[in-house]
């Protein structure tokens, strides 16, 4: 196999449209391995991970291609398909057409939307979202990597001329029962959600749908919202919001350990509310208790939630590695598996048990989110199956709108690698059988490659540790 490795200076693309360059490479004939991505420090430790050696210096503004082919035809072949992956082709209109508009504040100024959704580099949110706020339009920031200066500026912004601001960070929200970002295809019904949690909303969303009850909103404000910087402004916002919506009859409140002093200052709100109010805070209770709590307030019951268990009491014995594209899921996981396991690291230097949120701001500069680009958790599950100190593998896989399109095809041949290697993989399953890929399809695939397969991640975290501590074989 040859290898070769081309640096482009200052050739900047998104993520998404790299790692679509990256999957037309792979199904070049000849290739083997390939990567296009921007030269950040993650992505380089990537290219290392995957045998690739880089000579000289390089900018997280440069673009790296990296593949490894049986010869240098097939090589050439994925340059030509790279050149066609990334280049932005006009399509011809057959007349003279307005010019797209440059920015966010023109395209709101141009159209009658009262909301702009914003998914730009992290450095440059603020000045496109401070522009459609002086639209009059309230704002949903996808981006992450954003000061939070810059973003208590904008909430605070938005809060003094009655605009909500969700995010930055904000990966989630459904509006009038229509999904935004990552949300699951859900049916329409009297729950309203606020959370400082986008793969929290997610679950709940599912949760909910499993057990036959419908969300009309659900208002992502931002992994940062409830930390004392923020203060919960937009969560604030969305709490009134709701408890003035008609048809809502029931609020959730779901986020990531919240900053004390703003954990009671929501609290406080929640009780001026004129409706129930569930509040889900992580590291006090789960998702899981929160959905039967949000069920029980409408008189419904909590069913057994839909898993596609195994029996996987003969694995090897080891650690517990949690490999997470949700934060919010991570955090649950460990809450739970503690309570069996001890200690639960966080970063991949943490010996033993550890869970990462691959989902992190660290690993997300210059890639796409995991919940789309699953290559470097591909990568650590790999790792994690030719590692004999690991006996139990724990995954999340989030479907739902402008999730990967089949996360199950790219990891089921990976889970069975690491069966095969006599680890345990337990997957947390967060999807709706409406999701354009389908819940039940997918759970299909997961377990035929041999996973105990989880819709509640609480169920997931729970079997993981009980395997770490029971069965095992040498």
């Amino acid at each position: 196999m040859i290898s070769r490795v081309e640096v482009f200076p200052g050739r900047y693309h998104d993520s998404v449209r790299l790692m679509q360059a990256s999957k037309a490479l792979q199904e070049v004939a000849g290739v083997g391995d390939a990567l296009v991505a921007m030269a950040t420090e993650l992505n380089l430790n990537l290219l290392a991970d995957m045998g690739f050696e880089l000579d000289g210096t390089t900018s997280t503004n440069d673009l790296v291609l990296a593949v490894r082919a049986e010869s240098e035809d097939a090589i050439a072949s994925a340059r030509v398909v790279l050149d066609d992956a990334l280049s932005h082709k006009a399509v011809g209109s057959g007349g003279l057409d307005a010019p797209q508009p440059k920015t966010a504040g023109s395209a709101a100024a141009a159209g009658d939307a009262n909301i702009v959704l914003l998914s730009v580099p992290g450095e440059h949110a603020f000045v496109e979202a401070m522009e459609a706020l002086e639209t009059g339009r309230h704002v949903m920031i996808f981006s992450d990597n954003v000061p939070v200066n810059q973003e208590r500026v904008l909430k605070e912004y938005g809060a003094k001329h009655g605009l909500l601001v969700m995010g930055p960070d904000c990966g989630t929200a459904v509006v009038n029962g229509l999904g935004l970002g990552f949300a699951n295809a859900v049916r329409p019904g009297p729950v309203g959600m606020v959370g400082a949690s986008g793969t929290g909303i997610q679950q709940m969303l599912c949760l909910l749908d499993d057990a036959g009850v419908g969300v009309r909103h659900a208002l992502g404000t931002g992994s940062h919202d409830l930390s004392e910087d923020i203060g919960a402004i937009a969560t604030l916002q969305g709490l009134e919001a709701l408890d003035e919506d008609p048809a809502t009859d029931v609020i959730a409140v779901i986020s990531k350990p919240p900053a004390a002093p703003v954990a009671a200052k929501v609290r406080a709100a929640a009780t001026e509310c004129t409706k129930p109010v569930v509040v889900t805070f992580m590291g006090e209770t789960t998702l899981e208790d929160g959905a039967r709590e949000v069920l029980a307030e409408l008189g419904e019951s909590a069913p057994e939630y839909a898993s596609w268990a195994v029996d996987l009491d003969l694995h090897r014995p080891g650690a517990v590695r949690g490999l997470f594209s949700g934060g919010t899921l991570r955090d649950e996981a460990r809450f739970i598996a503690a309570s069996t396991l001890g200690d639960i690291g966080k970063d991949e230097a943490d010996a033993g048990h550890s869970f990462i949120d691959y989902g992190d701001d660290e690993y997300t500069q210059g890639r796409a989110h995991p919940m789309i680009d699953q290559t470097v958790r591909i990568e650590r599950l790999r790792a994690a199956a030719s590692d004999a100190s690991i006996g139990v593998i724990l995954l999340d896989v989030v479907l739902g709108y402008g999730a990967n399109a089949d996360p199950a095809a790219e990891l089921a041949p990976l889970i069975a690698e690491a069966m095969a290697a006599g680890a345990a993989v337990v997957v947390s399953l967060c999807g709706t059988r409406g999701d354009p890929q389908n819940r039940d399809t997918q759970a299909a695939a997961l377990h035929e490659a041999g996973a105990s397969v989880w819709l509640s991640n609480a169920a997931a975290a729970r079997e993981a540790a009980r395997l770490a501590t029971t069965g095992g074989i040498a």
